[in-house]
């Protein structure tokens, strides 16, 4: 039994569409062989129904003998027996092997997602990674669908051809010649069907994204009377992809008469040709019952030869979609000679050491807790990812005399934990948000949970810890998602924790105990938050205020709000606020 999600979608071979079709058949190489075995025994046995009731007319009935009249029904009986079985676990295998290639890509893209960040969606709109998990990764898994039916076919119809050839060379040729024509006839409707689809596959991502960033941002729509704005581009996109949609309809509408039309003319030519040879004398009368039946079978493999070019096309286009978005590089990738400690790599200071990043001139002393005071809360921003080394520039942050470049990026992710201001929340459990790595027991996560302030929280969710939180937290207020965000911070351990405007979004009262409980829980170890809260300002053991992108000033709060009115107009706003 498979189980899906799978624990490792494997490394992906990016160099083509081709190539990552192949790299996921050999990922998946065992079902694979499994389902093509028994696809070859469910059609075989299929296509040796009419030789078997040939010789049963000619042998049994014409022949008037009863006793090879009935071996020949019992085989026939055996071979519908060994196709049902064989179909049923051929299909299961087909359906496995569709989920595991669909599974794998839609993997491949969330993980991928999950460690590029932002530079995803610098490169790729949001619509078309969405579009790559929706639909597909579903089309790529299709491939590997009929795949297992494709080489039953293929053997199937080596086998006919031989078996005709021997009744009747003629017929044979014509049979062995004809289905390969008829197949490849069909390219001069797959090729512009595929840049139809193609087409349309673009005009749809444009149109989930289009969808997802009015969703994203319905609140402030809705406050600028800019939603009927929206709405004509939704509809106006809207009309573009049925336009596209009814252009591929129209040559997918061809294939599927031509799968009907085709192998029907195919039918008539051999039994018109069979037919003619019995009235000869050249066949037996058997022989042309079982040639009138190979030519039905025959459509079973004409048919899904057309369908296993239709999935490849869709394959094909689906796993060039999803190369565009497994080729975006993160903003920071360890250097070849610093992804192992040791083999090249500078390992961070093991014990304290002073943060410094030489942008801004901002020092981190280590064990304090330091605020970061600016107008522009982009600078904050920005240092809060340069500390964390995130983002496009990750410049000659330092830790100690270690560059955090050179450091391997597991040990600064694990050293160093930046909480953005906009925090992402989950679906799970509780606990399992705030401790993903499962190392805390409930104490600590209560523990946690008090410092932040969430008591009230964990009291309104159903079940507790064991709670469900819904998707994106929708079901909590800005604060309380805030607050959590901030408990799982703190879950941490990290050396240093850097917050950006971890209180923003709650009341003064609730401020307060979270600024005197944070000072509390990380004495001893170095906290930096961005913040111009006198709330979280005044529990601070050092304040720096940023002035157009740089260092300016440094002490306590109170010294500065005394001594500084550059500090004093950015914190007072930031209080009116």
């Amino acid at each position: 039994m498979i189980r899906l999600p799978l624990d490792d979608p494997g490394t992906p071979v990016l160099d083509s569409p081709t190539a990552y079709l192949t790299w996921v058949a050999k990922g998946q190489r065992r079902t694979l062989v499994v389902a093509v075995l028994f696809g070859v025994v469910w059609l075989v046995s299929q296509a040796l129904f009419p030789a078997v009731v040939g010789r049963a007319i000619d042998q049994g009935i014409i022949g008037g003998d009863l006793g090879r009249l009935a071996l020949w029904c019992a085989v026939l009986v055996g071979l519908v027996l060994v196709s049902a079985a064989s179909g049923a676990v051929r299909h299961r295998y087909a359906v496995t092997n569709w989920m595991q290639a669909a599974f794998r890509s839609a993997q491949l893209v969330g993980h991928h997602a999950a460690d590029t960040g932002e530079s995803l969606t610098r490169t790729v709109p949001t619509g078309d990674v969405v579009a790559v998990v929706s639909s597909d990764a579903m089309r790529i898994g299709g491939l590997y669908d009929v795949f297992a039916r494709f080489a039953g076919a293929v053997v199937s119809y080596v086998v006919v051809a031989l078996v005709l050839l021997q009744a009747s060379t003629p017929l044979g040729l014509v049979v062995l010649i004809g289905v390969p024509v008829l197949v490849g006839a069909l390219a001069f409707v797959v090729r512009p069907l595929q840049r139809r689809q193609l087409r349309q596959r673009e005009e749809a991502g444009t149109l989930i994204g289009l969808g997802a960033d009015t969703v994203a941002g319905l609140r402030v729509l809705r406050g600028i009377g800019g939603e009927h704005t929206f709405l004509q581009r939704y509809r106006a996109q809207s009309q573009a992809v049925r336009v596209v949609g009814n252009r591929v309809a129209g040559y997918q509408a061809a294939l599927d008469a031509a799968q009907v039309l085709l192998p029907g003319v195919f039918v008539l030519i051999v039994v018109w040709l069979g037919a003619r040879f019995a009235v000869d004398g050249q066949i037996t009368p058997g022989q042309l019952v079982a040639f009138y039946g190979y030519t039905a079978f025959l459509v079973i493999p004409l048919r899904t030869a057309t369908e296993m070019v239709d999935r490849a096309t869709r394959a094909h286009i689906g796993a060039g979609k999803l190369l565009r978005v497994l080729r975006v590089r993160p903003d920071q990738t360890d250097r070849p000679d610093a992804a192992v400690a040791g083999e090249g790599a500078t390992d961070l200071p093991a014990g304290p050491a002073a943060l410094y990043d030489p942008v801004t001139g901002a020092r981190i002393e280590p064990g304090r807790l330091t605020a970061v005071v600016s107008a522009r809360p982009e600078d904050s921003a920005a240092l809060a990812d340069r500390l964390g080394r995130f983002g496009r520039y990750a410049g000659d942050v330092r830790l100690g005399d270690v560059r955090l470049a050179d450091a391997p990026l597991a040990q600064v992710r694990r050293r160093i934990v930046v909480s953005e201001h906009d925090p992402r929340l989950f679906t799970g459990t509780l606990r399992d948000e705030l401790d993903p790595t499962g190392r805390h027991d409930d104490a600590d996560l209560l523990a946690a949970l008090d410092v932040a302030s969430g008591g009230d929280v964990l009291e309104a969710l159903p079940g507790g810890l064991d709670g469900e939180v819904e998707e994106r937290g929708r079901a909590f207020s800005g604060g309380q998602r805030q607050r959590l965000a901030l408990a799982r911070a703190l879950l941490t351990d990290a050396d240093t924790l850097v917050l950006v405007e971890p209180t923003s979004a709650v009341d003064a009262h609730t401020e307060a105990r979270v600024a005197a409980r944070l000072a509390a829980a990380r004495a001893g170890r170095t906290t930096v938050v961005m913040t111009v809260s006198p709330l979280v300002l005044d529990q601070a053991d050092e304040v720096l205020l940023l002035e157009s992108g740089r260092v300016v000033a440094t002490g306590t709060h109170h010294r500065l709000m005394s001594e500084l009115p550059a500090y004093r107009r950015v914190v007072v706003r930031g209080e009116d606020d």
